[in-house]
């Protein structure tokens, strides 16, 4: 067992309520933690205790005077020190949240850092990752930040029509409530992240434009925050043309799950082709998202890793 001081004393997020953040961190590293008044006890294999105390001297060094940070900080602090441990935190910068009007949001992972970093300073960026990881979701929260603080006039949230096993043709109703259903995650992300009524006034004044991807055909989307959702079922032309659509002074962002495509053919989604001939433009940013990302119920990433155990087996 091995004794270090404890620079998070004054730090509630450290160990959070009934310990539960530092039960997580122990998980992660593989080690027993105990806070005893000043000090923290680790206990655990030399390797594991080792690692656990460079973990703790290089937050100490690099999370600024104050050592103020956030329960999601010691997640992506240790994600990149499992990265490459070399590097040390020379790179780690304490999360900033987006302050909306009904939530803050901060990024729980590397990933998640990363992939916000790339929206804010690239004008296109390709979220790829697995159902969970926030990819629609931090992206609805950098557009709303970005129209809060007046720098775009308006965002545009689409995905293709595309249905998954399921038969919508023979629902009641006009066009736009056969295509409402495609279209609810993206009105149950806004609606989490906005109150109701300012999301509705914005969306009547067509600020916010919730819409299939068939209608971005001949358009041009100037000074406008683009969301293309649900990327892995477009054609190659649906890309194509979503991806020719932006004007000046706008933002295009792709999510997708490649490991979901509902294509007759799912070889020919306009995803895996964009991402072949995309790759090396350096104005593209991919950022790509494992199920260590997944925020949902711890649950969801046991299902994805037992999921990806089955497909490597079958290749």
């Amino acid at each position: 067992m091995e004794k270090i001081e404890n620079p998070f004393t004054g730090n509630s997020d450290f160990s959070g309520v009934l310990d539960k953040n530092l039960r997580k961190l122990e998980k992660r590293l593989g080690v027993t933690l105990s806070i005893r008044g000043k000090s923290i006890l680790i206990d655990g294999p030399e390797d594991q205790v080792n690692f656990t105390k460079y973990y703790f001297d290089q937050l100490k060094q690099h999370s600024g005077e104050k050592q103020n940070l956030k329960k999601e900080d010691f997640n992506i602090a240790l994600d990149i020190l499992e990265k490459d441990k070399s590097q040390g935190l020379e790179k780690f910068n304490p999360t900033e949240p987006l302050v909306l009007s009904r939530k803050s949001v901060t990024p729980k992972s590397l990933n998640q850092q990363k992939y916000i970093q790339a929206i804010k300073t690239m004008d296109l960026v390709f979220g790829i990752g697995p159902a969970g990881t926030g990819k629609t979701y931090l992206a609805m929260a950098v557009a709303l930040s970005f129209l809060q603080n007046k720098l775009v006039n308006r965002i545009i949230l689409t995905r293709p029509a595309v249905e998954a096993g399921e038969k919508l043709g023979f629902l009641p109703g006009d066009l736009q409530q056969k295509i409402n259903p495609y279209l609810r995650p993206l009105y149950d992300a806004l609606f989490d992240l906005i109150l109701y009524d300012q999301a509705n006034k914005l969306i009547e004044k067509d600020i916010i434009e919730i819409a299939p991807l068939a209608y971005m055909r001949g358009r041009t989307l100037n000074s406008a925050f683009i969301i293309l959702d649900e990327a892995q079922n477009t054609t190659k032309e649906q890309m194509k043309m979503i991806l020719t659509r932006t004007g000046f002074d706008s933002k295009l962002i792709v999510t997708a799950d490649i490991t979901q495509i509902d294509l007759p053919q799912p070889k020919k989604s306009g995803v895996l082709h964009a991402m072949r001939i995309l790759s090396n433009i350096k104005e593209i940013s991919f950022v790509r998202f494992n199920e260590r990302d997944v925020v949902r119920h711890p649950l969801v990433q046991k299902i994805i890793k037992a999921y990806k155990k089955a497909e490597s087996r079958k290749s």
